[in-house]
């Protein structure tokens, strides 16, 4: 009943008591659903987008309709504020100087993994779409070129894999292959925010906005290495507790608004915040008894982030995988996402494992969710270009290569082991020679 009065709550209710009981039901189903989900040896994430899709088809099953609830404004900005700590969270497991060391061949690989999904997408969406618009299906290789490495990660770590060379190199091209996806995404929905204000698009604006996208966020990376480590250190005569938090916060959120003043998404500006601070910015403030940042964060992280999943879940129109067309759109774009990435086994070095590190490169998670939901904002010609279809088989990709991708690596890490050398401890070496 509870939920019933929720739904239809309209846009001009109080919103207090709406985000207050809807975060007490998505919090505990969400936690409770990914606890389920890891069980079984799947990502937690997984849980968190089911229980939003549950909720948003109620109606399918006679319950009540929740439209209402996840177009609701407080709750979006929630979900919104969600999405930008989660970029903001990935850019902080790495930094600038990490991805300068991550070599020519890890970059190889994440150009690969980028042009190659891309291209494939377009071809989907011309074959299968061939009346929609051309930044449509240039959205639509945008979509698939993002890795969501986390998922990857974990894999590899569970599997003892983290210190082996296809794991550098996976784990080095993964970061390149979000900064390229991010500037993909600032640029195409560049290009398809000028088309609907009617502005006529000359090969110079269109060089101009790709200028404008990669002058943001190496700029953004240039100054901010230069200043965070200044104010930090000057933040040390403060002594009120959880400025280290505060700081960071107001770091992230400062770049994400110049972001959305440059014409990008604020989640660019999210990721070069996390990509410039670094532990050692604030050592100093936890040594004098502060908590870490990313002790600090995942208070927040654990309140929105779910929120986030949980609304792109309930953004998804089950109902429209009834119609055939949708079904099959879902598969042919769920078969270029997989080997879109497969194809950067073409870029590994030789005597290393390919199919170890395309299937690495697979998953698509959250960035791949982001991306669809900003589709779903942006207009062109008086309708979103990622129409309810488009974004269910979207979630369809998302949530195929994430599943696949844990048990598909565990078995081509097993299959490439007697390339290993074992030792003390059960746990085996890779051969000395280094990655290139």
């Amino acid at each position: 009943m509870s939920l019933l009065i929720l739904a239809s709550a309209g846009h001009g209710a109080d919103a207090v008591p709406i985000v207050l009981l809807t975060l007490a039901f998505v919090l505990v189903s969400a936690k409770l659903a990914g606890e389920l989900f890891a069980r079984v040896g799947q990502p937690a994430v997984l849980g968190e987008l089911v229980v939003g899709i549950v909720l948003g088809n109620l109606a399918l099953a006679g319950g009540p309709e929740m439209h209402a609830l996840a177009q609701n404004e407080s709750f979006s900005v929630l979900a919104e504020l969600g999405a930008i700590l989660l970029l903001f969270h990935v850019g902080l497991e790495s930094t600038p100087r990490e991805m300068m060391a991550v070599g020519g061949r890890a970059t190889l690989v994440a150009v690969v993994g980028v042009v190659t999904p891309m291209l494939l997408g377009f071809g989907v969406g011309e074959m299968m779409r061939p009346r929609e618009s051309l930044m449509f299906h240039a959205f639509l290789g945008a979509m698939l070129c993002a890795t969501s490495v986390g998922i990857t990660a974990r894999v590899l770590k569970d599997a003892g894999a983290l210190r082996t060379p296809f794991a550098r190199i996976i784990l080095g091209a993964a970061v390149i292959d979000d900064v390229l996806g991010l500037l993909v995404l600032a640029v195409i929905s560049g290009i398809i925010t000028a088309a609907a204000t009617g502005t006529t698009l000359s090969l110079g604006a269109v060089v101009l906005i790709v200028v404008k996208a990669f002058a943001f966020l190496v700029g953004a990376l240039v100054v901010g290495s230069v200043l965070s480590p200044r104010i930090f250190r000057t933040a040390l005569a403060l002594r009120s507790a959880g400025i280290v938090q505060a700081l960071s916060l107001s770091f992230c959120f400062g770049l994400s608004y110049l972001a959305m003043v440059a014409g990008l998404a604020p989640i660019v500006g999210a990721f070069a915040a996390g990509l410039v601070l670094e532990e050692a910015h604030f050592e100093a403030h936890v040594e004098r008894g502060e908590r870490s940042l990313h002790e600090s964060l995942e208070p927040l992280i654990g309140l929105l982030v779910p929120v986030f999943f949980v609304r792109m879940g309930m953004l998804v129109d089950v109902g429209s995988f009834a119609n055939p067309s949708v079904l099959g759109f879902a598969a042919v774009l769920t078969l270029a996402a997989i080997v879109g990435k497969w194809a950067c086994a073409l870029a590994v070095p030789r005597g290393m494992s390919g199919l170890v590190v395309g299937l690495g490169m697979m998953p698509r998670g959250e960035v791949g969710l982001i991306f669809a939901g900003i589709g779903a904002q942006l207009v062109l010609e008086g309708r979103p270009v990622v129409d309810v279809g488009t974004y269910a088989a979207a979630v369809f990709m998302v949530v195929a290569t994430t599943m696949a991708t844990p048990p598909a690596l565990v078995w081509a890490i097993r299959r490439s082991a007697p390339t290993s050398v074992p030792v003390a401890g059960g746990g085996a070496r890779t051969p000395t020679k280094e990655a290139p």
